[in-house]
Formats: structure tokens, sequence, C-alpha cells
């Protein structure tokens, strides 16, 4: 379905258009004639949509990292903390535990295709209410310094995650991709394409092409709409595998937040 599920869906809106334009056919409306204004306008507005489709595959490209990085520094944290040595040893092994939630916590909210920022900065915070902790207990800096900046980086990724999901790549950019793939579609609806044959294997490509790379760019604006029927989404087997280890170590450790 990832690979094929998006192509389905714009074969359905075709045939749909192609009964539609069978009917056009039918009752002789289709008046306009194929001209070199007709084609130049189809090519602009394929050349439009393209435009729009490389800046969302620029943030996409980018969405495609963020899970490795959380992934590094979450097992970075969880590794750096047995080279800690304190005097309170319970610490230790909380601050594990804390960190196996907060990857618990993210991964839940991955899950349900949602991104609660507040349960995630609740989790970070126990962490850094730890890092505090190994500061009082004399740990040396160079410890708590590199868990507090692996820590930080996360919290700069969930953010950025927030952002991803609330907002959408240019809003007017969208419009314009609209217009563009109903103009075209409208326009080959009333322009005579003979033969029969041929003009209906000409409309259903080009109209294809259009819906489909218009179908591609709302789907790779969110990234990580795991769960939902999508086909563009960031493959997060890095944090799935992760949870999976840490949870194996941490047998106490469960989930923080359903």
């Amino acid at each position: 379905m990832n690979k094929w599920g998006l192509t389905i869906r714009a074969a359905g809106i075709t045939l749909a258009l192609l009964a539609v334009k069978v009917v056009v056919e039918y009752l002789n409306i289709d008046t306009l004639s194929v001209s070199t204004l007709v084609t130049a306008f189809i090519g602009g507005a394929i050349f439009t949509i393209a435009i729009i489709f490389a800046g969302v595959l620029a943030d996409y490209k980018e969405s495609e990292k963020i899970p490795a990085e959380i992934a590094t520094a979450l097992r970075t944290m969880y590794s750096d903390l047995a080279l800690v040595r304190v005097a309170d040893n319970g610490i230790v092994p909380r601050m594990r535990r804390n960190v196996c939630n907060l990857l618990i916590t993210i991964n839940t909210n991955f899950r349900n295709n949602t991104w609660d920022l507040q349960l995630v900065d609740r989790a970070i915070g126990c962490l850094a209410e730890d890092i505090s902790r190994l500061v009082d207990g004399n740990v040396p800096p160079q410890y708590t310094v590199k868990l507090k900046n692996e820590l930080g980086t996360i919290d700069k990724l969930s953010h950025r995650i927030k952002t991803i999901e609330a907002t959408s790549f240019i809003p007017a950019a969208y419009a314009i991709s609209e217009l563009a793939t109903a103009g075209v579609v409208l326009l080959l609806l009333l322009v005579r394409l003979e033969p029969l044959f041929e003009g209906i294997v000409i409309f259903s490509v080009i109209s294809m092409l259009m819906i489909s790379l218009l179908l591609l760019i709302r789907d790779m604006d969110n990234p990580f709409e795991t769960g939902k029927n999508s086909c563009a989404d960031v493959d997060l087997f890095l944090l799935w595998d992760l949870e999976e280890a840490l949870v194996k170590k941490e047998e106490e450790c469960r989930p923080a937040f359903s």
C-alpha cells in the first residue's frame, strides 16, 4: 500500500473523470480544439506543480533525519549513564528508566498519529531534574554537559516535529497547485481529442499524473502520519527497534503516559 496506495486513489479519481469525459463526448460539449496555447498551459501547470513538489521534498528529506537523530541521542544518553559514578546508587537506574520512558512517550505519540508536546516536555523535564541531581552529586562536568546536550537535541527535534505537524507548506502554493490541476482537467474535458481512443488515453495519462502529484504533495506535507491511510511517511523503524532493545534491558520500564 505504501508503494501503490496513492496511485490507486489517483486511478479511482481518474476513472470518475473519465466517465465525465465520455459523457461530454457523447453530448458533444467538447468544443475546444487542440492548439499550442492548450499544450503550453498544460506544460506550464505541470512545471508549476513540479516546483511546489521540489519545495515539499526538501522538507521531507529533512524530516527523514529526525528519527535517526532522536534514536542516536537517546541511545547515547542511556549508554553514557553506565559511566556515571555517584553516591546515590538509585539515581542512575532511575535515569535509565526515565530515558526509556521518554522513548516510549515519543513512540506512543507517533503510534497515535499525534504530537502531544506537553507529555514529551514532561518526560524531558524529569531527565533535566535528574541531571541537576548529578551536578549536585559532583559528577564530572564532561558527563553532565554531554547528557544535557543530548537532551537539548531531543527537545529541539521534538519542537521541530510539532511545527511540521501543525503547519502546512505555504498554503498559497497548495491553492496554486490545486487551481492548476483543476484547470488542466477542465481544459482536457472541453478539448476535442481525436481519434476517441487516443484522446481517452491522453486524457487519462495527463489527469492521473496531475492528480498523483497533487495527492503526493499533500501526503508528504506531514511525514509523521503513522497509522493513517498515507503513503509517504518517514520510516520510524529505528525508534521501534530501540524501544524493544531498551525495554528488554529495563523489564520494569512501562509507558509513563498512555
